[in-house]
C-alpha cells in the first residue's frame, strides 16, 4: 500500500506563502544596520523596531504579492518546485491571497508612516517608492520582476535602502560604512534571490516569465552568483583597508564556508530540490553575516 501525503492545511499553505526563508533578506540589513548606529553612538530603539517591521512586512508583502500575481498570469505550472504557492494550491482563495499582500504593505506603510513623522518627513517620498516598487515587482502592466530587474529591486531595496535607512531613522545620517555594508547585504540577499531564479528557469521561461536567469541562461546565472557572494565578502576586507573600521569586522569570514555550499550545489545540480535546500542556507548565510558583522563591529 502506498502512503500518500496528508493533503495540506490552510496554515499550513499560508506559512510556505510567506516563505520563510526569505526573510533573512529584511531581518539581517536592519540588524547590520543596528550594529553600525550602536558602535557609532546608541540606538533609537523605537526606530529600530519599525524600521524591522517596516522590512518584514514589506518582503511578506512582496512574496505574496508574488504568489498572486503569478497564478493570475499562469506563471505556476504543475512542474514548478519549491515551496506551495497559495493562490494556486486550491486550499485559499486567489483573492484572499490579494488581500494578504495589500494588507502586509499596509501595515509597513503604517510602520513607516510613524517613522517618517517622528524623524524626517521626506522619508514618505521613499517609502512610498519602495511600496510601489514592491507591488510592481510582478503585478501591474509591465511587471518588472518578469522583465530581468528582480535583481536590481532587490539589491536596492533589501540592501541599500533597508541598511542605510536603518542607519538614517536611528542617527539621521548616512555613512560611508552603511553604504559599503548595505551593498554587502544587497548582494547576498540577491544571491538569494539568484537561486530561487535558477531553480526556475525552465518553468519559468516555459511559461514566458523573463527573469535574468532565463534571459542571461543556467552557465550565467551561475557566475552571476558567485559574483555576488565573492563581492559580498570583499567589502569588509575594503572597509579595512580604507580604515573605516578594525579588522575585527573580518570576522565575518566565517560566514564563507556556509555561503560557498549553496555555490556548490548551484553548479552540481539543476534539480529543483537540492536547490532550494541551497537558497535556504544562503539565506542562513545571510543571516550569519549580519551577526558576525555585528560582533566585529561591537568588539
Amino acid at each position: 500500500m502506498i502512503a500518500t501525503a496528508p493533503a495540506p492545511t490552510r496554515a499550513s499553505v499560508w506559512w510556505s506563502a510567506v516563505r520563510p526563508a526569505t526573510l533573512a533578506a529584511s531581518v539581517a540589513p536592519v540588524l547590520a544596520g543596528t550594529a553600525i548606529v550602536v558602535h557609532e553612538g546608541g540606538p533609537r530603539l523605537g526606530a529600530g523596531l519599525l524600521a524591522l517591521v517596516v522590512g518584514v512586512a514589506m518582503q511578506i508583502g512582496v512574496n505574496f504579492a508574488n504568489d498572486y500575481s503569478d497564478y493570475t498570469r499562469g506563471a505556476d505550472t504543475a512542474r514548478r518546485i519549491g515551496p506551495l504557492r497559495a493562490a494556486s494550491s486550491g486550499v485559499v482563495r486567489p483573492d484572499h491571497v490579494r488581500w494578504a499582500a495589500i494588507a502586509a504593505f499596509g501595515v509597513a506603510a503604517v510602520a513607516g508612516l510613524i517613522l517618517s513623522l517622528t524623524t524626517d518627513w521626506r522619508l514618505l517620498i521613499a517609502g512610498a517608492a519602495c511600496l510601489l516598487a514592491g507591488w510592481l515587482y510582478t503585478g501591474g502592466p509591465r511587471p518588472y520582476g518578469y522583465l530581468g530587474l528582480g535583481e536590481v529591486f532587490v539589491f536596492l531595496f533589501f540592501g541599500l535602502v533597508a541598511t542605510v535607512g536603518t542607519v538614517y531613522v536611528e542617527t539621521l545620517r548616512v555613512t560611508p560604512l552603511a553604504i559599503l555594508i548595505g551593498s554587502a547585504m544587497g548582494c547576498i540577499a540577491t544571491a538569494i534571490l539568484v537561486l530561487n531564479n535558477l531553480r526556475d528557469i525552465d518553468t519559468d521561461a516555459a511559461a514566458g516569465k523573463r527573469t535574468l536567469a532565463t534571459r542571461i541562461g543556467r552557465r550565467r546565472t551561475r557566475i552571476l552568483l558567485v559574483a555576488l557572494v565573492c563581492v559580498a565578502f570583499a567589502i569588509p576586507v575594503l572597509v579595512v583597508l580604507v580604515k573605516l573600521e578594525s579588522v575585527t569586522v573580518l570576522l565575518v569570514a566565517l560566514a564563507i564556508p556556509i555561503a560557498v555550499m549553496p555555490v556548490r550545489i548551484a553548479y552540481a545540480t539543476a534539480a529543483g530540490p537540492p536547490l532550494v535546500r541551497a537558497l535556504k542556507r544562503m539565506a542562513i548565510a545571510e543571516l550569519a553575516y549580519a551577526l558576525l558583522f555585528a560582533l566585529g563591529l561591537l568588539l
